[in-house]
């Protein structure tokens, strides 16, 4: 068995154990691959520790560091205490033993209650994998950081946090239609943690950490380019920065995929690079739109997987958008944010089983376009 199907095996196991999860389990994949961090929106309850423990688990010889952030966090917490002994004979050193900075996999909930104290060496671990405490620095294993937080950060000083983490994901509760198979395997899972784990190990992860960067991008570079031009004319900032990092997405999807070369279809990682909840039906709407065309066999498989709309809560949807054109002074900026909705609401409907439920929403967002072109 190959490296890639062992990993692939692996969050095949943590997805028999938690049920609707699998989109965030095979991002967790992607980040693992790319060496990028992940961060969670989404309230408690909602597995976001339970998974990355699970992953964890089974990642061989690894150490796992996980934590709760609260405002009076202290360094000590994160990267451990000084040495007493050595503090004796003047020289001031960590002692990591069981700490973050020995750790394969980190995961840190409530990400955004990091304080001043800690600000700073959470920073430089995330970007640069470096823990430095005075004169003392040096290189973290971190495979991957995952954050998790039940909101996104109003106060500025915190979006340099959340920008270090280039995959973004909603964390929601699975659909009630699932909720009993939800059930019997949260029933199971106890079981579940005393059988046979499929295992890969930090090594081997690397390995894979490696051969992504000898993916071949270029097939989709020039469509690269203008996808980020077009989201850039939308209002999403993408900085040359995270320009150059989401092509290590590109090619984690690749090379999960067992490919040596990117296609159209791997494009769909950018549905997670978002910076506010408002953007991720507009990234969605932008980037399905681009995939859907992709017909190649070896597509990943949430590429291929659009949630069939339901025709109410689209309705709902334009009938809002309506109410907002018309009842408010918007600037140019949210015309342009209203529009993009709407787009994408078109794009959904087109999945929408039913003929008359399809044609009624359909013929309420023509009705919408033509109000927008007349109050141009």
């Amino acid at each position: 068995m190959n490296t890639i199907d062992k990993l692939n095996q692996v969050l095949q196991f943590v997805k028999d154990s938690f049920v609707g999860k699998n989109e965030i389990i095979d991002l967790l994949g992607i980040s693992l691959i790319a060496r990028e961090n992940a961060f969670l929106l989404g309230p408690p309850g909602t597995a976001k520790s339970a998974i990355i423990r699970q992953l964890s688990e089974c990642i061989e010889n690894g150490k796992n560091f996980e934590y709760l952030l609260t405002r009076f966090t202290e360094p000590n917490e994160i990267f451990g205490p000084f040495d007493i002994r050595k503090l004796k004979e003047g020289e001031l050193v960590t002692n990591t033993d069981g700490m973050m900075p020995e750790a394969a996999l980190v995961f840190l909930d409530e990400i955004f209650n990091a304080n001043s104290a800690i600000l700073n060496s959470l920073l430089m671990a995330l970007n640069e994998r470096i823990f430095r405490r005075g004169k003392e620095t040096r290189k973290l294993p971190a495979l991957m950081f995952v954050g998790a937080s039940n909101l996104l950060p109003e106060d500025e000083a915190l979006n340099a946090l959340l920008d270090r983490f280039l995959i973004r994901i909603r964390c929601d509760y699975v659909d009630t239609d699932l909720l009993e198979e939800v059930l019997l395997a949260g029933w199971n899972l106890e079981n579940r943690q005393n059988s046979v784990k499929p295992t890969i190990t930090p090594a081997e992860i690397t390995e894979l950490q490696r051969q992504s960067k000898k993916v071949d991008l270029s097939p989709i570079r020039k469509q690269f380019v203008d996808l980020v031009h077009n989201l850039r004319n939308t209002g999403i900032k993408v900085s040359d920065r995270r320009a150059v990092k989401i092509q290590n997405l590109l090619a984690a999807s690749a090379l999960i995929c067992n490919r040596t070369e990117a296609i159209t279809s791997d494009f769909w990682v950018l549905k997670y690079i978002w910076d506010t909840e408002e953007q991720i039906e507009i990234l969605a709407g932008i980037i399905d739109a681009i995939i859907e065309k992709d017909t190649a066999p070896q597509a990943h498989p949430q590429a291929m997987y659009n949630k069939t709309p339901n025709a109410e809560d689209l309705i709902k949807e334009v009938q809002l958008l309506a109410t907002k054109w018309e009842s408010q002074n918007l600037s140019f900026e949210e015309q342009n944010v209203v529009k993009d909705k709407l787009r994408y609401i078109q794009t959904r409907s087109n999945w929408i089983k039913k003929n008359e439920h399809r044609q009624h929403i359909q013929t309420e967002i023509q009705q919408l376009w033509q109000r927008m072109l007349q109050a141009i």
